[in-house]
């Protein structure tokens, strides 16, 4: 079938909001998309220049190097066990690996895609590339029989929720059942804030006592975007069952998605060092420690939020409202609307700020909670 029209852009409807924020005397805090702010770091910059004369066709599949790094990654920090190389596949970002996967799969009309109900808009749009149908669901009894792959988030995007090994047990379960592919976007798993993941690693899909040593069916995605602040190299991979890895293999080839060599070398320097992947989880921690009580002086009640690069918030109206009485402030967020139907009071805070500028906004929320 043809590709059919697509919806607007989400993020277009900001403009106004975004300028009435910009207006503001002491500027802007945008605290809406989530783009990191702080440096890559230099063993990673140094990868990539050290990797410049890439004058051969990188692997599709990603270097050795790389693949054997992605594997050791998933077992130090994850704590998943017994993959190969042919377990793993590097990706162009994860945000490509999320719009195309359905079609890559060879979904189209009659299949279903289940999403989360607070959800990334992405999954959807991913459906519809392929033909195929969204259905938002956190509830694996209540997916239609025609589901062909679902969509877990964990920690999620935007609410920081996180399913427990027993949820992502039952998830499996169900998928299963109905002959789907499970797949787990696990891009804020170093990212665990409150209740057990405050001290407990985030469980992954792919997690033995998830899929009892069975990977079939199932796959993880994870980026470097945020944990070793990559968004601008485009470095995120995926992993879980083989055949499925292979089927994706062969269809990037074809299609030429290949991350460049110099990213693959950068890569490896990320996943190999832990040290700062650690010092940018306190930054992320003390800005959430300024953000959090802030907002809930102002008014906005935190739901979820218990890992995660985000702050899930609502005063009890709908988010536009909110959204406008945030950029009278000078402060840009983002409107539950754009992440589905069910939350259309919340708004989304990222953390992704420096230092002064989640000061400026935790200092006009103050500021404005004196004058309620």
């Amino acid at each position: 079938m043809a590709l059919g029209a697509l919806p607007d852009y989400p993020w277009d409807q900001m403009e106004p909001y975004a300028a009435t924020a910009r207006a503001h005397p002491d500027g802007i805090v945008d605290l809406s998309i989530g783009s990191p702010v702080d440096p890559t770091p230099e063993l990673v910059r140094s990868a990539l220049a050290a990797a410049t004369d890439a004058h051969a066709y990188p692997l599709t599949a990603g270097s050795v190097p790389l693949r054997s790094a992605i594997v050791s990654w998933w077992e130090r920090r994850r704590g998943v066990t017994g993959l190969t190389e042919a377990n793993v596949l590097p990706t162009i970002g994860s945000k490509e690996f999320v719009a195309w996967l359905p079609f890559m799969l060879g979904l189209g009309s009659g299949d279903v895609v289940v999403h989360p109900l607070a959800a990334y808009p992405t999954y959807a749009l991913g459906a519809q590339l392929a033909g195929a149908t969204a259905v938002a669901s956190d509830d694996p009894d209540s997916w239609p029989a025609a589901t062909r792959l679902v969509w877990l988030n964990s920690p999620g995007n935007p609410d920081g929720r996180v399913l427990s090994v027993a949820e992502l047990q039952a998830a499996v379960a169900r998928a299963r059942s109905l002959g789907a592919v499970i797949v787990g976007d696990e891009c804020y798993a170093e990212l665990g804030w409150d209740g057990p993941w405050a001290s407990t690693p985030v469980p992954s899909l792919l997690d033995p006592r998830v899929t009892g040593g069975d990977l079939t069916g199932v796959l993880a995605a994870y980026s470097l975007s945020k944990q070793s602040n990559l968004a601008g190299y485009r470095a995120a991979f995926a992993a879980g069952d083989p055949a499925l890895i292979s089927r994706l293999l062969t269809v990037r080839k074809h299609a030429g998605m290949i991350p460049p060599a110099p990213v693959q070398a950068a890569m490896v320097a990320a996943l190999g060092d832990d040290a700062h992947v650690a010092a940018q989880k306190e930054l992320y921690r003390a800005r959430r420690s300024v953000l959090r009580p802030a907002l809930e002086s102002a008014g906005l009640r935190i739901d979820r939020s218990e890992a995660g690069l985000y702050l899930w918030a609502t005063e009890g109206r709908d988010g536009w409202e909110t959204i406008g009485r945030l950029a009278s402030l000078g402060i840009l967020a983002g409107p539950g609307h754009f992440y589905g139907s069910s939350y259309p009071t919340h708004v989304r805070f990222s953390l992704t700020a420096t230092d002064e500028r989640i000061a400026a906004a935790a200092s006009r929320l103050s500021e404005s909670s004196n004058d309620r």
